[in-house]
């Protein structure tokens, strides 16, 4: 099959399309290569993918409603997966107006073209922290009108305009909700990297809120999985509770449906580095939920599968990729 990726430099985007490559499809991968973390990580994701002729890159910005356009009809995508985003919770709130553009705008310009140039399915990334201060677990028919995040907010309208295209247009959309995917090529900006980072220089890490989180991590394998399976499966209109009735439209969380306590966590990198962690406490940061734990019942039904990899062979497949790419 052929399909385009956006977001193909980014974290979740890299290892999709190198996973189709290995499936055999074709893949044209779009991605802006912002400096929100280093250009240079996104460049070596995608000289990877360029080893494969299966693989055509394209460096464009979402915004560029032409380029994005022309992309498309060029391509011909039989699905579409759009990863791009601006992400991150904190910085949402010094740079409010980059979601503004990336998510909101950004989204719109694809589903714009998808519109003049219809795909027999969208995948679009969204992110846990639409559900907010919600009860837990999170399940996908929850009501998410509350977000606490500048970063959930945009995120939260690109899932309300992909379902009135998918209402209008009978575009068969699945939005993907992400928990906390971590694994090796991740983001500088997360907490494994940034952890892993400064135990292996010896400088203090940043624990907030006296370590009393959790998080419902997901191994990065696991999460290319989930895509992968939900790829083949073409939502219709009232396809099950997490679906809608009126659209070809549906909702999966892609989580490991396990909270793991943040000094697990970072006793698991301590364990990966043979080093101990220099802690610096600080307080809770706003936006930021104290726990997070998905419902998985969704992606299990629709899909056969349920991640599982446990965190500490998931962290230290990152350690080991961190050593190994920077050298240390």
């Amino acid at each position: 099959m052929r399909f385009l990726v956006t977001g193909s430099a980014g974290f979740i985007g890299f290892h999709l399309c190198r996973r189709l490559i290995a499936l055999g499809h074709t893949v044209d991968g779009l991605d802006g290569m912002t400096d929100y973390y280093d250009p240079a990580l996104k460049r070596a994701r995608h000289v990877v993918l360029a080893n494969s002729n299966q693989f055509r890159a394209h460096e464009t910005m979402l915004e560029d409603m032409d380029s994005l356009s022309r992309i498309v009809n060029e391509a011909q995508p039989d699905i579409v997966v759009h990863l791009a985003a601006q992400a991150g919770v904190r910085y949402s709130m010094e740079e409010p107006r980059s979601y503004v553009s990336a998510n909101v705008v950004g989204t719109f310009n694809l589903l714009e073209a998808l519109r003049a140039a219809p795909v027999s399915h969208l995948m679009l990334a969204s992110t846990s922290s639409v559900y907010g201060a919600n009860a837990m677990p999170f399940c996908e028919g929850d009501r998410t009108d509350h977000p606490l995040s500048f970063y959930a907010a945009t995120k939260k309208a690109t899932e309300a305009m992909a379902h009135s295209y998918a209402h209008l247009y009978a575009i068969p959309t699945t939005v993907m909700r992400f928990f906390t995917v971590y694994g090796p090529w991740g983001r500088p900006d997360m907490a494994l990297f940034k952890f892993t980072r400064s135990i292996l220089a010896g400088e203090p890490i940043d624990i907030y809120n006296a370590g009393q989180m959790q998080r419902d991590f997901t191994f990065v394998d696991d999460a290319i999985e989930g895509v992968v399976r939900l790829a083949e499966l073409i939502p219709a209109a009232s396809d099950g509770a997490a679906g809608s009735p009126a659209a070809p439209y549906r909702v999966v969380n892609i989580a490991g449906g396990k909270p793991v306590n943040l000094e697990d966590y970072i006793s698991a990198i301590e364990v990966a580095t043979g080093r101990r962690a220099i802690r610096n406490e600080l307080p809770m940061q706003m936006g930021e939920p104290q726990s997070t734990l998905a419902s998985t019942q969704e992606l299990e039904r629709l899909t056969g599968f349920r991640p599982r990899t446990p965190v500490d062979e998931g962290v230290r497949a990152f350690v080991d990729w961190y050593r190994a790419f920077y050298r240390v």
